[in-house]
């Protein structure tokens, strides 16, 4: 089975041998350029897409109307695309005219010249229209010709800039970033969708571009508009002495700078999880406090995870790392059963880093994370979630009726388990006999 680079390649030399020319384009050739991986291999073309097709039969028509036609061979699939320029972008996203031209003007309609460039792996050879080896090798995101147009002809494109500086650890140049700098309130019209897969893939860039992406985005005006629950953190101030990084901001940032290899989730819930702290700001006795602002932070975090069009998943998981973040502090005051129960959740492991990040960004230690993180790992499956030694047919049994109390006696029986203090089918069902038999028992 071909890889996908081999598949694009051979897709290139039958356009060849057809009379087209075809070269690799876009991103892929950014990152050959960087020495990186890329993530896909697209390829450009003067052929139309029915000249494309005639050559692939089975090829799938994405976009002919655009140029645009899929190549597929197993597993494996590459878009080619017909040159083309572009023109009238009335709805801020997509060209209302498109019309078929060469590799030099189809270079200008690309968005950053590091994006801009071709490669022809027959001749080895790069083309660049645009100069953009030469802002790879000064490590800048400028965009192609007027970056005013380019943002007009697609506003995600001014958080996309950001996205590769963070990726990248590039810098974006001046009049780029002036252009974004203007043009930010318009990012308010793209779609939750799209900004989503941009804050995504920012947040899961190496670690010092998601500060330095953050602070950029802040910069340019493009923060208050996307995440203004994560702009309205700068300024609130956490006390020197527990805090000694600065406002709630900062902190933020520097937690998010610190997370381990985060999924998208556990990145989100880390740069939402003291969201709650300015509306639950309050002085008492001369000292700040935040009562409570995990529960608000997790209201608001569910307001963002909407507006980004999160999955009920990946929603779930964010805003319960929200409220649970402050949780592991108390882990060593815990209940053995509590804890196991907090153990055996699916979202420990990233709560954990959670912890560990915060107290890092607060200028602590890791110890008491380390000291966790040893005993949990201490622990085997079924020691953290044994199956349960009775059921509610053995309560029924006992003579209890089904009902509210049913839930209770099973949660303490197990707790009873889970610390050891039931360890046969016996000793739980003494306990819940007991338990049955109280006239009033009361709720944990």
């Amino acid at each position: 089975m071909p890889s996908q680079r081999q598949l694009a390649e051979s897709v290139i030399r039958a356009l060849g041998e057809a009379g087209h020319e075809a070269l690799l384009a876009g991103g892929c050739v950014r990152d050959m350029l960087l020495g990186r991986p890329p993530k896909d291999y697209d390829v450009a073309t003067s052929a139309h897409p029915e000249e494309v097709l005639a050559l692939y039969p089975k090829a799938l028509k994405v976009g002919a109307a655009f140029g645009v036609v899929v190549v597929t061979d197993g597993a494996e699939q590459v878009e080619v695309a017909t040159f083309r320029a572009e023109s009238g972008y009335s709805d801020g996203r997509r060209p209302d005219a498109v019309r078929f031209t060469d590799a030099r003007e189809d270079a200008l309609r690309r968005d950053f010249t590091i994006n801009g460039m071709f490669y022809d792996p027959d001749r080895k050879e790069v083309l660049d229209y645009v100069g953009g080896r030469a802002d790879l090798e000064a490590r800048r995101i400028r965009a192609i010709g007027d970056p005013r147009r380019r943002f007009a002809e697609d506003r995600l494109r001014m958080l996309r800039a950001v996205r590769f500086a963070a990726e990248l650890l590039f810098e974006v140049a001046p009049e780029t970033a002036e252009a974004i700098r203007r043009l930010a309130p318009e990012i308010a019209s793209v779609s939750g969708e799209r900004v989503r897969e941009e804050v995504a893939r920012l947040l899961v860039a190496p670690p010092a571009g998601r500060r330095a992406g953050l602070d950029l985005a802040d910069r340019l005006g493009l923060l208050a508009v996307i995440l203004p629950e994560v702009n309205a953190l700068k300024g609130t101030g956490q006390g020197p002495t527990v805090h000694p990084e600065g406002d709630v901001f900062q902190h933020t940032l520097l937690l998010v700078e610190a997370l381990r290899e985060p999924t998208f989730e556990l990145a989100l819930a880390a740069l939402l999880h003291d969201v709650g702290k300015p509306a639950t700001f309050r002085m008492r006795d001369g000292r700040m406090t935040f009562y409570r602002h995990q529960t608000v932070g997790e209201e608001m975090a569910r307001g963002v995870c909407g507006r980004l069009r999160l999955s009920t998943l990946q929603a779930r998981r964010v805003t319960w790392l929200v409220r649970h973040h402050m949780l592991l502090m108390h882990a060593p005051e815990m209940r053995t059963a509590r804890l196991k129960r907090l153990f055996a959740e699916d979202g420990f492991e990233e709560l954990a880093e959670l912890y560990r990040a915060d107290c890092l960004a607060s200028g602590g230690t890791a110890d008491d994370y380390d000291a966790l993180l040893a005993r949990y790992r201490a622990m085997g499956e079924e020691e953290v979630r044994p199956e349960p030694l009775i059921t509610g047919r053995d309560l029924i049994a006992l003579g209890l009726k089904p009902g509210p109390r049913f839930g209770d006696i099973l949660k303490r029986v197990y707790d009873a388990q889970l610390e050891g203090r039931a360890t046969t089918r016996e000793e739980a069902l003494a306990i819940g006999r007991a338990l049955a038999d109280e006239p009033c028992h009361p709720k944990n």
